[in-house]
């Protein structure tokens, strides 16, 4: 019988086999470094949606953001070994998502079109200068200015921002995806809706 993404059968001693139902990420992870391919099925299920969504916030469409997720897996599943559980796994899922998410976007920020056409061609109306970037970046989540504008930040605000608004992360785990301080989340932060205002207004 095939095992589910949330339970598996592993050998204990010669001859005795337990099922685990509904194991921690430590546990998945355990699982798949002693050899137990189907226990990473386990991660991709409990943490696809979340890679998933902050993968698509950075590229805005679902093809490239499918292709983003799958490859984030990929390189998860060939370095798990060296997973060391210092962070949560959801959190070293998000950093390897954040750098394959912002190679793409480096690579295809050369062919994209400026801001200002894509303004143009964008009916929607221009962010109010009275109106706080924060309220901008939720009012218009799914406006192609906004994610024009957002494209236009530098990497490390860029991911910030991501990160801090629509997945609304706390500084600390924002620090531990992008290997820095909190600090520097919070100067990253503050900058990166400066500029994005600067760029709506």
């Amino acid at each position: 019988m095939p095992t589910r993404a949330w339970e598996w059968t592993a050998r204990v001693e010669p001859g005795c086999k337990v099922t685990v139902t509904n194991p921690t990420d430590a546990e998945l992870v355990a699982a798949v470094v002693a050899g137990n391919r189907d226990a990473f099925d386990g991660i991709v299920a409990r943490h696809r949606r979340h890679v998933y969504q902050l993968c698509y916030r950075f590229v805005g469409n679902h093809e490239d953001a499918s292709d983003l997720t799958q490859d984030v897996f990929i390189r998860a599943f060939k370095s798990l070994r060296t997973y060391k559980g210092d962070a949560a796994l959801g959190t070293w899922l998000y950093r390897i998502a954040v750098n394959v998410s912002l190679n793409k976007v480096s690579v295809k920020s050369s062919k994209a079109e400026p801001l200002d056409a894509l303004l143009r061609t964008n009916d929607l109306r221009v962010v109010a200068d009275a109106e706080s970037a924060s309220d901008a970046v939720l009012r218009h989540e799914r406006a192609g200015q906004v994610r024009a504008a957002i494209a236009r930040l530098p990497k490390k605000q860029r991911a910030t921002l991501i990160l801090r608004m629509y997945h609304e992360l706390p500084h600390e785990q924002i620090a531990g995806i992008l290997g820095s301080s909190v600090g520097a989340v919070k100067a990253n932060f503050f900058h990166a809706l400066n500029n994005l205002k600067k760029l709506l207004s």
